[in-house]
């Protein structure tokens, strides 16, 4: 997950080790401060999911989205963006996110949301 604010960091964290209690799975949660380091992090340990807040220093979560995904190959997990203002869905839609939420978001919709696509996808960790 990447985000500048510790505070968002936080909850997505408690949000996504939601998911591994309910499916009984294990899964180590990434956090990076910077869209920079979160692109660097993403293509280096290949996460099935990163979650990008939209206020983020250094390349923010349009930028990481349409990096990932407009690769040659393209990142193979999903991308979620944490939206600030409504007005701003076809700008995560242009970049390319699989989801994306407007904040503030209930970390359980994310949870669930994340949950179900993992399990469309058969994949085991985020």
């Amino acid at each position: 997950m990447i985000s500048a604010d510790p505070n968002v960091r936080e909850w997505m964290a408690l949000a996504l080790r939601s998911v591994a209690r309910r499916t009984g799975q294990t899964f180590e949660v990434l956090e990076a401060r910077d869209g920079l380091a979160g692109m660097s992090m993403a293509w280096r340990h290949r996460p099935d999911v990163v979650v990008a807040d939209e206020i983020t220093s250094r390349a923010g979560a349009f930028a990481v989205a349409r990096d990932l995904k407009a690769a040659d190959p393209p990142f193979p997990g999903l991308v979620i963006i944490l939206l600030e203002r409504p007005e701003d869905q076809w700008l995560a839609r242009w970049s390319g996110a699989d989801a994306w939420f407007v904040k503030p978001v209930n970390p359980f919709e994310l949870a669930d949301a994340v949950g179900a696509s993992l399990e469309a996808r058969g994949e085991e960790a985020v």
